[in-house]
């Protein structure tokens, strides 16, 4: 009863929650260890006359004036003691009850929240939106102090043991575990009818980038004077090695593979598409990674071209910035390397889980 008072003050005054630890704190800590260091004088059973003067002396006991005792403190209990196994068992009985419950926690909320069952788990998660939702919007409408106060008390007396006997022969359990079996019937009717999962896999585009090298021969005269040879196929890469990449610029060579064959799809994903397909937008996938010194064919294979500035140029190209890229056949050399962009669909693997797992 003495807690049910201070739940009942608390739920119809929350401000006063800050005072129940405080309260606890100052009568059960505070004041026992103050009694502790003031200790009132022993008497005996006042079966005598110096026995009733002591005792008049004890009801007259202030508590003013020095301490007269030590300070109590916990000590832990020694090794092989009666305490120390005592302590040992206790301890092991709330682990007990931990994992129990834990356990116990696990083995109800899991199956709704781990998409084991996915349709069952996508109601759960609409419910809990909606739940939340409503919450946000109508939580300062509802009642909380009358409902935590009916629901503290109802608790406490469920407990009572005159209770639980009206409970059980009345049969109360019975209706509540046959009204139970029907939200469970109706929820099961509803997840399979109005839950669909039948959204296709997601779908993604991949890009893998052909690079080509220009094989120049000099010739026997005039030193410095190339002719532009084949271009010779070099890699199948995921990056285009534009001039101006960071890559390129420190000099390091392109990386990839020789074949189309040998390109995989990313982890997680399967081909849909059953062959690649050129990009023939050249200019928008240039202009999108703000590709510079590239000269870029609109129409036939779609190669981007690195442009080579002749050394007469050089003086008037650190003036004058270059332009980015050129369109069309143009009358400056080629550079070393082209490249052309081929994409392909994938679809992300779908993972299949059998009942027992």
């Amino acid at each position: 009863m003495s807690f049910l008072a201070v739940y009942t003050l608390v739920c119809l005054q929350p401000a006063l929650a800050p005072v129940v630890p405080l309260a606890a704190l100052l009568f059960f800590v505070m004041i026992p260890s103050f009694l502790t260091r003031h200790p009132p004088p022993p008497v005996a059973n006042p079966s005598s006359s110096v026995d009733a003067a002591a005792a008049e002396q004890y009801a007259a006991y202030g508590y003013s004036g020095p301490a007269v005792a030590p300070p109590q403190r916990v000590k832990p209990a020694p090794e092989m003691s009666k305490d120390f196994f005592r302590n040992m068992r206790d301890l092991q009985n709330c682990m007990e009850d931990f994992s129990r419950v834990h356990d116990g926690a696990v083995a109800v909320i899991t199956p709704y929240t781990d998409f084991s069952n996915e349709r069952l788990s996508s109601a759960v998660f609409l419910v809990l939106t909606a739940l939340v939702s409503i919450a946000f919007l109508a939580a300062h409408l509802v009642p909380w102090r009358a409902i935590l106060l009916v629901a503290g008390w109802g608790a406490i007396a469920a407990g009572h043991p005159r209770a639980q006997e009206i409970i059980i022969n009345a049969g109360s359990l019975a209706q509540v575990q046959l009204i139970y079996e029907r939200i469970c019937v109706a929820g099961s009717e509803w997840v399979e009818s109005d839950i669909v999962l039948d959204e296709p896999a997601e779908v993604r585009e991949v890009e893998i980038f052909e690079l080509q090298r220009l094989q120049k021969h000099s010739l026997g005269g005039d030193e410095g004077a190339v002719l532009e040879g084949e271009w010779e196929p070099w890699l199948f890469t995921p990056q285009p090695y534009a001039p101006t990449s960071p890559s390129r610029i420190a000099g390091a060579r392109p990386v990839g593979t020789q074949f189309f064959e040998d390109v995989q799809p990313p982890i997680g994903w399967l081909w849909r598409d059953k062959k690649w397909t050129l990009d023939l937008g050249s200019r928008e996938w240039v202009e999108e990674r703000c590709v510079s010194a590239v000269e870029i064919e609109t129409e036939g294979e779609r190669w981007v071209y690195d442009l080579e500035t002749p050394d007469s140029k050089a003086k008037s190209a650190t003036l004058a910035p270059p332009k980015s890229w050129e369109e069309g056949p143009t009358v400056s050399k080629k550079g070393e390397w082209r490249r052309r962009r081929w994409v392909r669909l994938v679809e992300r693997k779908i993972v299949k889980v059998s009942p027992e797992d």
